[in-house]
């Protein structure tokens, strides 16, 4: 049995039941334990919160019931015990979900696959006199406070003669444009923003399990009204979140969407030049540019990268690698940050007043992404059967590297190619879809994907 995929457990409403919420709390909870458990604004939320608390109760777990909030909510809450938040995240509103968290990070590998052996072996009752119980706890107040103040400590200018104690408000000036996109960003995002001094208005902000102002994964597709709205608003930029807050897409004053490897980049920057240790590390994952490389080595870190979903796992490998002058500055993937100073979770919310300050320091997007350097980007997926896609990745280790032998190879998350001039592509099989994805950067991206996608699609042939 595998349960969890790259974001926790996801799929439709027929799939992830309260049943298998009542078996998964059954298998993550035992006696002694305390977990929070928040949901999303889905139909189904209520019903998978009632079968969860069910499950680790009479697993032998305290419950603390946070209702609805933003992920990072419920991961802040998590500080100290363990969590669970019901929530499908970016897709569609008939899908449910379960991430489980533990003392503010995601589960690792390991434990999810102790929760899947533990489904499997249907044994979590604890003794009648073990059972736990559960109450309320206010926790979206305490949060935003935090998000507030991280931020206004971090990144507020002032000054040769600013009082470091009660620094201003570094969003004072800045208008800002939120799509909510119905989900519960709402309860959290408008309000931080406010508190940091910016004009705020916020668009799709009533939480809504069925997302009817947009699709709840923000994209430019997605964003099209939205982007109208900044455009003709008057902004100093856009904000949009997915439908559990982790995400965060940033639009400038004109509503285009600048991409999610230039915010990464300029936010990476920031935090390595930032650091006071003589080795700080950024963690990030194979489809994430080279653009973040080159300025968090101007910055004087350096890039270490590990596979889609587990920035947690990256950090905690670099963490036990490094010496006492390693310190991982920062961990993203494209779309999705963890601001390590302030805990160990993904955080749409602090993103967003986080770029927002810098935005507010630099004067404008403009001069926010000038230093980096954007070269043309494509995604391609290339069909491909599930069973032919372990053949078809190993063939591409050796004739990817053949066909283009100037380039610095990695494979350890699909087949990553590094070239001189800081062009790159990554072939990596898709996870959920028969397909293998191509990503690319380079001056010439259309000769480097036609080039590399005759070989990938030579190999898929060969072992069809």
């Amino acid at each position: 049995m595998t349960l969890f995929g790259t974001a926790g457990i996801r799929g439709p409403v027929d799939e992830v039941t309260p049943s298998l919420a009542l078996a998964v709390g059954q298998a993550a909870g035992e006696p002694g334990a305390t977990f929070v458990v928040g949901r999303d604004g889905r139909e189904t939320g209520p019903a998978l919160v009632a079968a969860m608390e069910a499950g680790l109760e009479s697993a032998g777990a305290d419950v603390r019931r946070v209702g609805q909030v933003p992920t990072p909510a419920l991961a802040y809450a998590s500080r100290g015990r363990r969590g669970v938040m019901l929530t499908a995240s970016h897709n569609p509103p008939a899908d449910n979900g379960i991430k489980l968290f533990d003392d503010g990070v995601e589960y690792d590998s390991d434990a999810e696959r102790a929760v899947d052996e533990a489904v499997a072996a249907d044994d979590g009752l604890a003794n009648w006199d073990e059972w736990g119980d559960g109450e309320r706890l206010a926790v979206l107040s305490e949060y935003r406070d935090a998000v507030t103040d991280y931020v206004r400590t971090r990144f507020a200018d002032t000054g040769t003669d600013g009082d470091a104690a009660t620094p201003p408000d570094p969003l004072e000036g800045l208008r800002i444009a939120v799509d909510c996109g119905n989900g519960v960003g709402a309860l959290a995002t408008p309000q931080v923003l406010e508190r940091l001094g910016a004009t705020v208005v916020a668009v799709n902000a009533s939480v809504d399990g069925h997302f009817p102002g947009r699709g709840s994964k923000p994209t430019p597709e997605t964003l099209t009204e939205f982007s109208a709205f900044v455009a003709d608003g008057e902004f100093d930029l856009g904000l949009a979140h997915d439908g559990d807050a982790d995400r965060l897409v940033v639009l400038g004053p004109d509503g285009e969407v600048i991409h999610e490897d230039t915010i990464l980049a300029v936010v990476a920057a920031r935090y390595t030049a930032d650091s006071d240790a003589d080795n700080p590390v950024v963690v990030t994952t194979p489809n994430a540019s080279a653009r973040i490389d080159e300025r968090v080595r101007a910055a004087g870190g350096r890039v270490e990268r590990v596979r889609l979903g587990a920035l947690h796992e990256g950090i905690a490998r670099e963490r036990e690698r490094g010496s006492v002058d390693t310190e991982i500055a920062f961990a993203a993937e494209p779309w999705k940050h963890i601001h390590t100073a302030f805990g160990g979770w993904i955080d749409g919310v602090a993103s967003a007043a986080v770029v927002a300050a810098l935005v507010a320091a630099a004067g404008d997007t403009d001069r926010l992404r000038e230093p980096v350097t954007e070269r043309p980007y494509r995604k391609v997926s290339l069909d491909c059967p599930d069973a032919a896609k372990v053949d078809a990745m190993s063939a591409l280790e050796s004739d990817l590297p053949d066909a283009f032998p100037e380039a610095a190879v990695d494979t350890d998350y699909g087949v990553r190619l590094e070239f001189d001039d800081a062009s790159w592509l990554l072939v990596r099989p898709s996870g959920t879809e028969p397909y293998v994805r191509l990503y690319a950067e380079s001056e010439s991206v259309d000769d480097l994907v036609d080039e590399a996608g005759g070989v990938i699609e030579a190999a898929i042939e060969d072992v069809r």
